[in-house]
């Protein structure tokens, strides 16, 4: 009885705080191009690559809509952030490579090489990369956790959904940011400094 019970408070808390996340940055999402405000850099956060530095659904819509609001005018630049722990592994020159393909000058945009988890890279692009005004991209389902994160951090960013099609892991994806967020809270609370404060791994 005792387990039952303490499965259903765990339960209740990461319903909890997934709630408290959605609360408090609920205000600072957008899906609408027009109403989103300017701001000076989109932030693209990282997901998984092919093999063959082909960008997977997920990443492809994240740069996909940084670029729709940079030619809106909505941002002058980018900062692209991701995994690039292993020389065979680079989420980051895949996105400046798609971007450039794209046709975006390469002095338009800042790579992010060691932002490893979402925590990371919100605490490198303000602290290390001294981005002030930003909006960040991502999908829908992540975009709580990554804002009330930067909320935590002092860093005044705003976020706008990349939703533009139903993705085959999002099931997966949605299920785990719930236990992401335990994460999150865990780390602004003891307000962790990244695994490094380096400009790259390598």
């Amino acid at each position: 009885m005792a387990s039952v019970i303490g499965l259903v408070l765990i339960i209740f808390m990461i319903l909890g705080i997934e709630a408290i996340f959605q609360r408090q940055t609920a205000g600072l999402i957008y899906s609408n191009m027009s109403n989103v405000p300017p701001a000076n850099t989109v932030i693209v956060l990282g997901a998984s690559v092919h093999a063959d530095g082909k960008l997977s659904p997920i990443l492809q819509d994240r740069v996909d809509t940084a670029i729709k609001l940079y030619r809106s005018n909505k941002v002058k630049n980018f900062l692209v952030t991701g995994d690039h722990r292993t020389e065979d592994y680079n989420e980051v020159a895949a996105m400046v490579n798609y971007l450039q393909e794209k046709g975006i000058d390469k002095d338009l945009i800042i790579s992010d090489h060691a932002g490893l988890d979402t925590y990371d890279s919100m605490y490198r692009a303000g602290k290390l990369f001294g981005v002030e005004s930003a909006i960040v991209v991502t999908q829908k389902f992540h975009l709580p956790r990554t804002l009330f994160i930067a909320q935590n951090l002092g860093l005044d960013y705003r976020g706008f959904t990349a939703d533009q099609r139903a993705y085959q892991t999002e099931y997966r994806l949605k299920q785990r940011e719930k236990l992401a967020n335990l994460k999150a809270l865990w780390e602004v609370l003891l307000k962790k400094k990244p695994r490094t404060l380096q400009a790259r791994l390598h």
